[in-house]
């Protein structure tokens, strides 16, 4: 028996906009992406889990980069991806979507955020959306 918890879900860049995009910084600095806050209740949620799916549109712009994607839970990783990024003369644009899957969370509220840092130097690669970013909490079979 699975049971509905919390979700929540955010989408700050809603298409791909060239006018809007933002570079991805080198490691270590980091670039927010996007947060929810899901709240697990105090009484009957355990054992529980956490689905969360991310999607964001990246463009190359110099070199071939590795995006390294982060989902922090208030303010600790609990899981990361890296992704290859092309730049001209090749494939420039892509939406990457990653997924994690966040176990017997404790009771409360928690901040889930996915941020993005270039592990290259000497390349670039621009957040230009869209993005969003979402998050369900389900109560599992005990």
């Amino acid at each position: 028996m699975v049971r509905i918890l919390d979700k929540q879900a955010v989408q700050p860049l809603r298409r791909f906009n060239l006018s809007r995009s933002f570079i991805i910084p080198r490691s270590p600095k980091r670039v927010s992406l996007a947060s929810i806050r899901i709240r697990i209740p105090s009484v009957n949620a355990q054992p529980n889990r956490v689905e969360l799916v991310a999607t964001v549109g990246v463009r190359g712009i110099t070199g071939i980069a590795q995006i390294l994607f982060r989902i922090f839970r208030d303010g600790r990783e609990i899981f990361n991806t890296l992704q290859g990024i092309e730049s001209a003369a090749s494939e420039q644009n892509y939406a990457v979507t990653f997924q994690a899957i966040d176990r017997n969370v404790s009771s409360g509220n928690h901040v889930y955020t996915a941020t993005a840092e270039n592990q290259t130097a000497n390349t670039r690669t621009d957040v230009v959306g869209p993005i969003s970013f979402s998050g369900l909490a389900v109560k599992t079979r005990s």
